[in-house]
């Protein structure tokens, strides 16, 4: 079992490893441009997930219902799951696409932009959102894939998207080999060509013979059909799913706002630990893949105890990779900053915000992994609950009165941060050991 688990996870794991690092890589190179500009991009940073999550939502949906139906012996069944999905992605793209740009303006205002950001927040945020359609395509086939275990489809179209990220960061921000020289614009223009390259990739893994999902059952002689059943389910799932994306946003937009108060260098150097601790959470995302796969599959066969038994193994495995990731962010916060600023000042907050992720990777990958049990079970709601307490509820107010109130700038920020991932750990791992969740019906 400890074996399929990490043949199952490390592909998930690079990926999200090696998307986490070129984002690390993107700001850097915004970075080169000033505070302003790392600012200015870390503004857009809450407002697109809120305008993906009903996407995320429904490709958490996407994976429990492949897993399950391969677990049960039923490749049309997980084929249809992927149709609906599909067809449901594309006409929410449309929609959230045309609104987030009508609204870029005021979206970037609440999102607590100044005079020296604003436009280039908006610039950025438009393009960003303008190419929503090829990241979504990319991000709906691939979670059928992670739901069927092969989550190597997604590692190579993700790595490699982030390779073309990098590449067209290089040419279209400073303007190098005779590219125009388009600052934040170019990195934005950068993201998107990359989710143009993964969307093709991700489509022609659909032709793999050996794939579980394929374009056969989508368009071939063994085609299904999406069916009001299956879309049922996937909104069964999805709807709570996306009032919990939404609430937790409520809790981070907070806290981003609240940081960006603080000033332009406070707020560039907040971004720039979220991007940090984003690096750790793409190994708790990768495990996440494998437990929501392995539980999945186990639990559509009927095997409880072996679900059980794959979550204690994918969490005893986030926690290993968790200790030395915190001994790293210990040892290193200043070295990691100083990749990104010269301003000792800048460093300085840095190294305060370092040593708060230091705990908070200890916490963030083990409550993620339960998170990802649980949602292969399809006990959606109890997340919910955990994600209204921890994330809007208790993150919110904790910031709020320790800045706000108590005037401790961005260590209140932090604290807020550790206060969210500290009750989540908690919540989730009392549902997970309590075990009931092997027993629902998806």
């Amino acid at each position: 079992m400890l074996k399929k688990a990490v043949k199952i996870a490390w592909p998930a794991v690079l990926e999200s490893f090696f998307v986490s690092l070129a984002g690390m890589i993107d700001t850097m190179m915004v970075a080169t441009m000033g505070s302003y500009a790392v600012a200015a991009v870390g503004l857009t940073t809450q407002p697109k997930f809120i305008g993906l999550a009903v996407f995320f939502a429904i490709n958490v949906a996407v994976s429990a219902i492949v897993a399950r139906r391969k677990g049960e012996e039923r490749q049309e069944g997980a084929n249809e799951a992927l149709l609906t999905a599909l067809l449901l992605t594309l006409a929410l793209c449309v929609l959230v696409t045309v609104l987030s740009i009508a609204a870029a303006q005021p979206l970037m205002r609440l999102a607590g932009s100044n005079a020296d950001t604003h436009k280039a927040a908006v610039d950025y945020f438009r393009i960003i959102m303008g190419g929503t359609i090829f990241s979504v395509i990319s991000l709906v086939i691939n979670a059928a894939q992670r739901g069927s275990g092969n989550t190597r489809v997604a590692m190579y179209t993700n790595v490699t998207s982030s390779i073309v990220n990098v590449l067209f960061n290089y040419l279209l921000i400073g303007g190098n080999l005779g590219f125009p020289a388009l600052g934040v614009r170019g990195a934005a223009l950068a993201t998107v060509l990359g989710t143009v390259v993964a969307m093709f990739m991700s489509i022609a893994s659909l032709f793999q013979k050996t794939s579980y999902i394929r374009m056969e059952y989508l368009i071939g002689p063994r085609r299904v059909r999406a069916t009001k059943q299956v879309f049922a389910r996937i909104m069964q799932i999805g709807s709570t799913l996306l009032v919990e994306n939404v609430a937790m946003r409520v809790g981070f937009v907070a806290t981003a706002v609240l940081a960006a108060r603080l000033g332009t260098d406070e707020f560039a150097a907040h971004n720039v630990g979220m991007n940090i601790l984003g690096l750790a959470f793409s190994f708790a995302d990768g495990m996440q893949v494998a437990a929501v796969a392995l539980t999945g599959e186990a639990l559509g066969a009927g095997r409880k105890q072996q679900a059980m038994e794959y979550g204690r193994i994918c969490q005893h495995i986030g926690f290993g990779i968790s200790v030395v990731l915190s001994a790293a962010l210990l040892l290193g916060g200043r070295w990691f900053y100083g990749l990104y600023f010269s301003e000792p000042h800048i460093i300085e907050m840095g190294v305060l915000i370092s040593r708060f992720t230091t705990i908070i990777v200890l916490l963030q990958i083990s409550q993620v992994i339960f998170s990802g049990c649980l949602r292969a079970a399809g006990d959606v709601r109890y997340a919910l609950f955990a994600s209204l307490i921890s994330v809007t509820l208790i993150r919110t107010v904790v910031t709020w009165v320790l800045v706000s109130v108590v005037g401790l700038g961005l260590a209140g920020v932090w604290l807020g941060v550790l206060s969210d991932q500290a009750s989540r750990f908690t919540l989730m791992g009392i549902r997970f050991r309590q075990g009931k969740w092997v027993d629902l019906k998806l």
